[in-house]
């Protein structure tokens, strides 16, 4: 997809910045799609795309999704995102780090960053020695730290409502709930799942993970891979891992009666949504389910909108858990407008997000004079 086509589209971006720095290797893209409620907020994913236009496409959808998440978790931020073009394992230094820091701080505010796949609160420690704009830091340089603590706790809080909406039970105590993922998110839902009662099934590609969960949490009935999951006796599916993992494949032979994960756009094309109404799956929005994250980062940026400044007193844990919690109640909202409007759940979570991007975002064409001194 051509950038100027998406920026064509009623609901095109705002901006698309492509940064290269040929010293350090940094090629990145930086995507706003919009700031009507404040600006835009996402992370920064370092990954190897096969090809530049893979690397476009991702970042585009992602920061689409930013924005719809920000508005439905009922943040004064708009969506962004940026994508960093290659293997983090090989090319990611300090030094390129700091080049991309550079590219952030030039925008002006219009879009903070944070972390995201192949990027880590010690490097967002790294970006902040060059641009303001960053948050997602560690607890010694006055940040929230990990933000897939609260992630993890957001997609359970999800997925108690799910459930409550399926069953008339907010607990999933003797369901077989099938995450895949074991990672930085998967691990913690882990934990919150089993002290609820859950029988919790996984997987991941990485060893490492399987391990950390071997050695934690024996009781974890670990499968071969995803089509292994999916196929299992399990009433739960949390994908957690990359994106598209409700595709035309894996749809049709998913057993479980909820999908509820903390991976970024499940939906691999429009239309999946209807398919999984049709077969009975109740699909909860993967927006609305993974929003703790963005939660917490936006509390350790605090911005104001009125005055356009941090808020003082910086990153609260307890205060930003309990916002996470809120999520319960907004998945119960749109699964009930759902039901209500007969459509799928991904397109009541969009019109709610929509409705507040425009009713929210009109009120910033009305001027406010600053105080002064």
């Amino acid at each position: 997809m051509g950038v100027f086509t998406a920026a064509e589209e009623p609901t095109g971006h705002e901006q698309v910045v492509f940064c290269q720095d040929k010293q350090t290797g940094l090629r990145a893209v930086i995507a706003i799609y919009s700031t009507a409620l404040g600006p835009a907020l996402g992370g920064t994913r370092f990954y190897p795309y096969q090809t530049e236009e893979d690397a476009v496409a991702d970042v585009l959808e992602l920061s689409r999704a930013m924005a719809y998440k920000n508005a439905i978790a009922g943040l004064d931020h708009g969506g962004g995102k940026a994508v960093i073009w290659g293997d983090p394992d090989q090319i990611k230094t300090e030094a390129l780090l700091r080049a991309y820091g550079r590219f952030v701080e030039s925008l002006g505010g219009r879009y903070y960053t944070a972390c995201d796949v192949g990027t880590y609160v010690a490097d967002m420690d790294i970006v902040a020695r060059e641009t303001r704009y960053v948050t997602g830091r560690s607890v010694e340089n006055g940040g929230a730290g990990d933000s897939s603590v609260l992630t993890a706790w957001g997609v359970f809080q999800a997925m108690r409502a799910a459930a409550e909406h399926r069953w008339g039970t907010p607990s999933l105590r003797g369901r077989r709930v099938g995450i895949a993922g074991l990672g930085k998110v998967g691990k913690h839902l882990v934990e919150h799942l089993l002290s609820d009662g859950a029988v919790v099934v996984g997987t991941d590609v990485d060893e490492r993970a399987l391990a950390w969960v071997r050695e934690n949490h024996p009781q974890v009935e670990l499968v071969a891979d995803n089509a292994t999951l999916i196929t299992s006796d399990i009433d739960v599916y949390a994908p957690c891992a990359l994106g598209g993992a409700l595709n035309d494949e894996t749809v049709p032979v998913l057993r479980a009666k909820l999908v509820v994960g903390a991976a970024n756009n499940q939906l691999a094309h429009p239309g999946i949504e209807k398919v999984l109404q049709e077969r009975g799956i109740l699909y909860a929005p993967d927006y609305v389910v993974n929003a703790g994250g963005v939660i917490q980062v936006a509390d350790e940026i605090g911005w104001n909108p009125q005055t356009g400044a941090a808020r003082a007193g910086g990153f609260n844990f307890e205060r930003a858990k309990l916002r996470t919690s809120k999520i319960y109640d907004t998945t119960r909202q749109i699964l009930q407008l759902a039901e209500a409007e007969g459509v799928p759940p991904a397109v009541a979570a969009d019109r709610l997000a929509e409705r507040r991007m425009a009713e929210v975002g009109r009120l910033r064409t009305l001027f406010v004079p600053r105080a002064t001194g």
